[in-house]
């Protein structure tokens, strides 16, 4: 946050300076009120303004109202010199005070003496003259500035020209730092709102591996932002069998992330009531075509493993083909039908593999192949085949192996993997 000068007005003399000075001072004050602009704390600025002014200018009492849109009124911002009123005083605009006339006519008001003028509202006993200037911003009304004086009559033109000159600054740096108040308290609502919602997220995740005898299971996933729209699940059966899902909804942020869950319950309520993957996904399909939006869509890899016969069966929607790696090499497997879920009707098809001891089964998204280095190079299949084949992999070494491959480049996509691998 900037800060600002000890006293932005120090170099100009006070009350009624000589004629033969005006214009210079004018201008050098014209220059100094610049300065105001580089604070952007709306209440900081608010009291250099009005404290600063009141020292420079001898007067007795400045004040700061700002406009309340909402409500119709105007609301005291800041205040020097008053023992009347405080931070919050509120005036109705066109009710109220020189300062609700100045916000209705967006003319500026001079009481030479306040005992005779109609709009006046007292304050401070010793006032005898105060002068009320609207703040606006094009045709925007911003606040509304006001300076009082111990004198009758003690504001002559020329310095009310200054005043003017110095509220034109005044308004546009009042209307910035108000700007940038309410664009940070809305950042900040958003990443609290953005917080949050990953909490929930990750909560949806497993929350740990599962136990299945013969093979050992592990998932991972990283979201590119605070929300990610990739989730990997497993899915418990009466008879020992384990669903894998690995899926990535198009798109990113809260969007995708509604989606996610919405895909998620469904996916899981099909899944106790289905047979096969195909059937768990041809369902899916047909509700989520109804539901989704245009445009949006799921790849998706929904697999069951039976640890008995050391089988996996598995249907895609779309997604990127399994990585199977067994003592005959590496290979990626193939489904012959599988739209991504919610793009339009039809079905899909099933395969089975079986996993012998020491194979190696990876469920992967595009944010893992798809990452690149500073040399825009993608880490792509080959180097995922290889380093799957390497002694040792997991899916925290596929992650740790892509994140050192983009080193100095941020992922662009949510990464995540699902990684079986086969017992003896």
């Amino acid at each position: 946050m900037a800060t600002s000068p000890a006293n932005i007005f120090d170099e100009f003399p006070s009350a009624r300076p000589p004629v033969d000075t005006q214009v210079e001072s004018l201008q050098k004050l014209q220059k100094a009120a610049q300065k105001i602009s580089s604070i952007l704390d709306l209440d900081q600025l608010i009291d250099n303004i009005v404290n600063d002014v009141a020292h420079s200018f001898g007067l007795l009492e400045t004040a700061v109202y700002l406009y309340d849109e909402a409500r119709g009124e105007m609301v005291l911002g800041g205040v020097h010199g008053c023992s009347v009123h405080s931070k919050g005083f509120r005036l109705k605009i066109g009710k109220e005070g020189m300062v609700g006339y100045v916000a209705s006519t967006g003319q500026m008001r001079y009481a030479p003496d306040v005992r005779k003028d109609e709009y006046y509202v007292a304050c401070e006993k010793s006032t005898h003259s105060e002068v009320a200037i609207p703040l606006h911003v094009g045709e925007r009304l911003v606040g509304v500035f006001t300076a009082s004086h111990p004198d009758l009559d003690a504001f002559p033109r020329q310095q009310i020209r200054i005043l003017q000159a110095l509220c034109d600054h005044v308004a546009v740096a009042i209307y910035n730092a108000h700007r940038f108040q309410s664009e940070r308290a809305e950042r900040e609502a958003m990443s609290r709102e953005a917080q949050e919602a990953r909490a929930i997220q990750e909560a949806l995740l497993p929350k740990a591996s599962p136990y299945i005898p013969g093979f050992a299971v592990s998932g991972l996933s990283i979201p590119a932002r605070a929300i990610g729209g990739d989730w990997y699940d497993f899915i418990p059966f009466p008879d020992g069998r384990w669903g894998l899902v690995l899926a990535d909804v198009s798109g990113k942020g809260t969007a995708a992330a509604l989606l996610m869950s919405a895909t998620r319950g469904m996916l899981r309520s099909l899944a106790e009531a289905c047979c096969g993957p195909a059937e768990v996904l041809t369902k899916l399909n047909g509700l989520l075509v109804e539901d989704f939006p245009a445009g949006k869509f799921v790849t998706l890899l929904y697999a069951v493993l039976d640890p008995t016969s050391r089988n996996v069966t598995f249907a895609s929607a779309g997604h990127l083909r399994p990585l199977l790696v067994d003592a005959t090499g590496s290979r990626f497997l193939d489904t012959e039908r599988g739209l991504p879920l919610g793009l339009g009707c039809g079905d899909y098809s099933e395969s089975t593999v079986a996993l012998y001891p020491g194979s190696r089964l990876v469920f992967y998204s595009d944010g893992i192949s798809e990452a690149v280095n500073q040399a825009e190079e993608e880490y792509g299949l080959d180097r995922l085949a290889q380093h799957v084949s390497s002694p040792g992999a997991s899916a925290i070494t596929v992650l740790d192996d892509v994140r050192a491959f983009a080193t100095g480049v941020a992922l662009r996509d949510d990464a995540s993997v699902v990684f079986v691998q086969a017992g003896s």
